[in-house]
């Protein structure tokens, strides 16, 4: 879920842009998606035939390159994208019109602070690299780590690094740590080159994914969004009755089989009718958006991201989920 090379991500925005004129021809509405478990799971709404059922006039547009995606739905080339609640504050905060209507999942282990098999303890990262792409839901995920054992970010040296190459310098030795997500855990992992110290399952709520819309157009085709989510309700519930049908499902459309698939989609908690009326309104529970809002807010604002944090009330709306799951 992280930044490419310059090059990639210009490409893919071209390309994703004329996807996206394409989509707008023959449906309604345009939802982004990309390389995440948590999205890659409407392509069994598509496949289950659930869009149809419910009457959502959507369209999947895949972006090979997530940043693409969340840079086309402020531009308003696309109508509406999955994309994580971290990245989605900047653009809020920027006045661009957006509601967050849907959270498809959490991570729930998908992310990880990877270390060498020398390290085995917090202590033992002290004064050491670690890779990662700075900004980005490793880093908050790496810094909130460190600050549950009792450090800070100044005790290590991070180094900027997509995640591609944060894993490669781990496996080769030329870092102690990386920040990285799925496949990559799995990748290190079998080269047996490190191990996890930290995760975001033991970080629950920290990285909520959510589906959000221009509000333009969540305005003018209110019944295809509620429709949406019926289909995802649906789909959820076919995933845990069927999880390893789910991920063959899943798997072509990133070139893994579903053995490996199925490990990553372990990984993600994805979030039904009952979940979502829990993250989309205010309460106590490490779920509610209106509690991740103000802990990623203050994270951004340390990387000096945001000025500062947004009112979840501004852009939340739990509305949509509230009426598809009637």
């Amino acid at each position: 879920m992280n930044t490419l090379k310059k090059v990639v991500v210009a490409a893919g925005f071209v390309l994703c842009g004329q996807l996206g004129l394409m989509a707008k021809a023959s449906a309604d509405i345009t939802l982004g998606l990309s390389d995440w478990p948590g999205w890659v799971a409407w392509y069994v709404a598509q496949h289950n035939g659930y869009l149809t059922k419910y009457g959502a006039h959507v369209r999947l547009v895949w972006f090979p390159s997530y940043m693409t995606s969340v840079e086309a739905l402020s531009a308003g080339r696309i109508d509406a994208n999955c994309q994580a609640l971290i990245d989605s504050i900047a653009p809020i905060t920027k006045k661009v019109p957006l509601k967050v209507i849907l959270v498809t999942d959490n991570s729930a282990g998908n992310d990880a602070l990877m270390v060498s098999n020398k390290i085995h303890g917090f202590a033992g990262l002290k004064g050491k690299s670690i890779a990662v792409e700075m900004n980005s839901i490793e880093e908050y995920l790496d810094v909130t780590a460190l600050q549950a054992h009792h450090m800070s970010a100044s005790d290590v040296h991070f180094v900027n690094m997509s995640t591609g190459n944060a894993a490669a310098a781990l496996i080769t030795g030329r870092v102690a740590a990386a920040g990285v997500w799925n496949p990559w855990i799995q990748r290190i992992e079998a080269r047996k080159a490190g191990h996890a110290l930290f995760t975001s399952a033991q970080a629950p709520g920290l990285i909520p994914d959510v589906v959000v819309a221009r509000t333009s157009v969540l305005a003018a085709h209110r019944k295809d969004f509620v429709a949406l989510a019926k289909a995802w309700f649906a789909t959820v519930r076919f995933i845990k009755a069927h999880p390893r049908k789910a991920a063959a499902i899943m798997a072509p459309h990133v070139d893994l089989t579903a053995k490996v698939y199925a490990a990553s989609l372990s990984g993600t908690k994805l979030f039904g009718a009952r979940l979502n009326k829990i993250a989309m309104n205010p309460g106590r529970s490490h779920m509610s958006l209106y509690n991740s809002t103000v802990a990623t807010s203050r994270f951004l604002q340390q990387v000096k991201m945001v000025d500062a944090s947004p009112n979840p009330r501004t852009f939340i709306d739990a509305s949509v989920a509230s009426q598809a799951a009637r």
